[in-house]
Formats: C-alpha cells, structure tokens, sequence
C-alpha cells in the first residue's frame, strides 16, 4: 500500500503503479494508462463510517 500522508490521496497526486484483474480475466496495470486521463473511484470499506 502507498504511503498517504493522513489528508489522503488529493486530485493530480501521482498514484503508485498497480495491478489489478480486469472483469474479462486479464491484468490490467495502471501504468498502461499513462498518459491519458483516468478516473479512480475510492471509497470506504463496507459497513466503516465515512
């Protein structure tokens, strides 16, 4: 996990490279993005305040 300062992630921050599996089975890096806008939705774990 990316060390966050405790504001958090803000908007324009650089993220970390990271991969994931995409829903049809192939991993997906976030640097195959590079370069181009990307959204990244973030939200709390189930049944956490916030």
């Amino acid at each position: 996990m990316a060390n966050l300062s405790k504001d958090g992630v803000k908007l324009g921050d650089v993220v970390p490279d990271f991969q994931i599996q995409a829903t049809n089975g192939k991993n997906v890096k976030i640097s195959d993005f590079r370069g181009k806008w990307v959204v990244l939705f973030f939200y709390p774990k189930a049944f956490t305040p916030g």
